[in-house]
């Protein structure tokens, strides 16, 4: 939407980000069974421009799992409005940490 652009009409990094987090954040709940509080996020990074009105597909990838935590790698891929041009846009990783019903940190038990 034009209020997600930045001062030069490109898609602002900010939105960007956000997409990823929530895209890791409904793997890290479905995954983890439950509440997952993102901790962190690394690695940001925007290898190119997404344009007003481009579709955007974000995908993720458990690359760490720790005592109460998984770590997930996000990556957002646009594809042109009227097309079928694709490209990486944004990067990154994020850390949520698995709480239970008082918000405490809980052990990942990941099913098989």
């Amino acid at each position: 939407m034009p209020t997600d652009l930045n001062p030069y009409d490109g898609i602002f990094g900010g939105w960007l980000m956000s997409q990823m987090a929530l895209g890791a954040g409904s793997m890290a709940s479905r995954v983890g069974q439950g509440r997952a509080n993102v901790v962190a996020a690394n690695d940001m990074s925007f290898p190119a421009a997404m344009a007003l009105g481009d579709e955007l597909s974000i995908y993720c990838e458990i690359v760490r799992e720790g005592n109460t935590s998984i770590t997930i790698a996000a990556e957002g891929v646009s594809r042109e409005r009227n097309g079928e041009e694709t490209k990486i846009v944004c990067k990154g990783t994020f850390v949520f940490v698995l709480a239970d019903d008082e918000g405490r940190p809980r052990p990942v038990r990941i099913p098989a």
